[in-house]
């Protein structure tokens, strides 16, 4: 069995990560899960949340807010709608993406409330684990 596997993760605007990785915690859309290397070949969608990277370098976090993993018995990939180094988000960013959750929840129909009302559910729970205030 190996030690590590290849991790990436990109989002529309940079490559925020390229590493040997021992393990990959993801925000899965079903589910919290973790990749590590021999994992059967998943692909998954993922919710707004904290992804977690431990790596000889130690352990980084990224939050995400929605988008794909592959993971392969060598290797993950995340392909995120939007991520930035933990150290990187803000109150006034959290406050931008809980805003838009809550306007799409506002506007959304009989089809889409369901999804929207978690969208929202899901962006006050990461602010929590940023240890971060919700303005709804």
């Amino acid at each position: 069995m190996a030690d590590t596997m290849q991790f990436d993760l990109v989002s529309p605007e940079r490559k925020l990560a390229s590493v040997l990785a021992s393990e990959v915690q993801l925000p899965g859309s079903e589910g919290d899960m973790t990749a590590m290397p021999d994992h059967a070949p998943t692909i998954t969608t993922l919710r707004p949340g904290l992804l977690r990277v431990v790596s000889a370098e130690g352990t980084q976090e990224y939050l995400v807010t929605g988008g794909f993993a592959e993971i392969t018995a060598t290797s993950t990939s995340v392909l995120a709608e939007q991520a930035l180094p933990r150290d990187e988000v803000t109150q006034d960013l959290i406050d931008g993406l809980m805003a838009q959750a809550t306007s799409a929840r506002d506007g959304a129909t009989a089809d889409t409330m369901d999804a929207a009302v978690k969208l929202v559910a899901d962006m006050a729970a990461v602010s929590d684990d940023l240890g971060l205030s919700v303005k709804q």
